[in-house]
């Protein structure tokens, strides 16, 4: 799915894996939605995602999530 977003991009959803998770995605959790502000890396390619809220979570290598991302046009 995509659509236009503000000032002209363009949003799809987007599979994320810890490898290909960005700042600015917009990840789904409970109906809420959060956007990442931070990403740390962890051992063994895991990733903390921290979002604007504040809150945090986890990914390991195996998760997988979909996430909506603003592309520039």
């Amino acid at each position: 799915m995509t659509g236009r977003g503000p000032s002209g991009s363009l949003a799809a959803h987007v599979e994320i894996t810890s490898i290909t998770v960005q700042r600015g995605d917009v990840i789904q959790i409970g109906g809420r939605p959060y956007r990442v502000a931070d990403l740390v890396q962890l051992h063994s390619g895991a990733k903390r995602l921290l979002f604007e809220t504040g809150e945090a979570l986890t990914m390991n290598t195996r998760s997988s999530l979909i996430a909506l991302r603003m592309r520039k046009r």
